[in-house]
């Protein structure tokens, strides 16, 4: 059987198509950055796009099923090849993929003039595909025990359809059980994953420094009640996202969660931040539950939409980003450590998040913090495409020779 690395000699096309996290870490990024810049100007009411959807709902739209489904295609084409032991997707067939992605970020921007069916046909065509893609793979390797991932990524796709159906209807499509859905397995998908990967590269950066502290194995017990926790509290969230109920069910999955962190040792990593930024990625999930919970229970807090970017930005956002960076580094033969512009894309990720949520605490303030927060965003998104785009885009020199 041909090994992978004989498979990605043999293609001679772009090197951004000799595997999966390629194409899509980048156009995750750019798309980011692409997004972030159209959205600025649009807040101001300076412009607008021939989109059927109201500027909030693409703003949301755009980033939780445009840029997290990119990542999460990026991811699992990379990882699933390792857990099944089959071969990767690349060359032209990855290509295409690539395509269809891009076909619903264009659908979705000019959907002011299609036909609201054929817009949702259109970005639903890639997250379909993709997974029948992920389910052979997974049932042709006989790994069962990843079936979970292919389930959260199909109530994914759903939460995507509810949201086109929403914006079809002509509703807040911003605040709807589409975006609700979405946002909540995209938090499902980190805390199951990131509760893998997280005390698993803990434990490997540790003992390489020979230390003797070192994190609780993933998948113990206590992760399995904390687990249930979130699951049951991001799913009362779903359908009664004010309810007293709902309120309590966060705190109590986000107390768990918290605790899940500290017995991962992310104290102790504090000298790599490559591994310090999977433990900070992670600590939005409880601190986004603890803020929900006080804006359900004490309206007015921070603001639903400022309590929600601590998942949606603070979670996904930097979790993301650190996976692209370590996944780009390991599988490019570069060293797993973080330079000084890495580290900016990190920082300028957290402020943005944090500049993000303080509009909602003092609206007074929010237009010159909203700038602050853009603007960072397109700092930590530009700057990982302007960094890591040449390991992306480009082979090794042993790989060209």
């Amino acid at each position: 059987m041909t090994s992978t690395a004989e498979q990605m000699r043999a293609w001679t096309g772009p090197a951004i198509l000799t595997y999966g996290f390629r194409p899509f870490f980048f156009g995750a990024a750019v798309w980011a950055v692409l997004a972030m810049v159209f959205w600025v100007p649009m807040l101001s009411g300076h412009l607008m796009l021939p989109t059927a959807f109201d500027p909030v709902s693409w703003h949301a739209h755009e980033f939780l099923y445009g840029y997290l489904g990119a990542v999460v295609a990026g991811f699992l084409l990379t990882a699933v090849p390792n857990w099944t032991g089959r071969l990767p997707i690349v060359g032209w067939r990855l290509g295409m993929l690539a395509g269809l992605w891009l076909m619903g970020r264009v659908a979705v921007a000019i959907s002011g003039s299609v036909p609201a069916v054929l817009v949702a046909l259109a970005d639903l065509a890639f997250q379909a595909v993709f997974a029948l893609l992920i389910a052979r793979e997974i049932a042709a390797g006989k790994n069962w025990r990843n079936l979970i991932v292919l389930a959260m990524l199909g109530v994914f796709i759903l939460g995507n359809a509810l949201f086109h159906w929403e914006a079809a209807k002509g509703d807040y499509a911003a605040q709807g059980y589409g975006l609700r859905l979405g946002l909540g397995t995209g938090i499902m998908m980190i805390a199951v994953i990131g509760g893998r990967i997280v005390p698993s590269f803990t434990r490997n950066w540790l003992v390489k420094r020979r230390s003797t502290a070192l994190p609780v194995p993933p998948m113990q017990p206590f992760d399995k009640v904390a687990l249930a926790a979130l699951l049951v509290a991001l799913g009362l969230w779903v359908v009664l996202p004010l309810g007293t109920p709902t309120g309590l069910a966060l705190v109590l999955a986000g107390v768990l969660h918290a605790l899940r962190l500290a017995r991962w040792a992310g104290h102790r990593t504090f000298a790599e931040p490559l591994v310090t930024v999977l433990h900070a990625g992670y600590a939005f999930v409880p601190l986004g539950a603890l803020v929900l919970a006080v804006e359900i229970l004490a309206p007015g807090s921070f603001g639903m939409a400022g309590a929600q970017h601590f998942w949606m930005a603070g979670a996904i956002g930097l979790m993301t980003l650190a996976v692209m960076t370590r996944a780009t580094l390991g599988h490019t033969g570069q060293n797993l450590t973080a330079g000084a512009g890495t580290v900016i894309i990190y920082l300028a990720l957290i402020l943005s998040v944090f500049a993000r949520v303080a509009g909602g605490v003092w609206p007074e303030f929010s237009s010159p913090l909203h700038t602050v927060s853009g603007l960072s965003w397109i700092v930590a998104f530009g700057s990982f495409a302007v960094i890591y785009g040449g390991l992306l885009l480009r082979l090794p020199a042993a790989k060209r020779i």
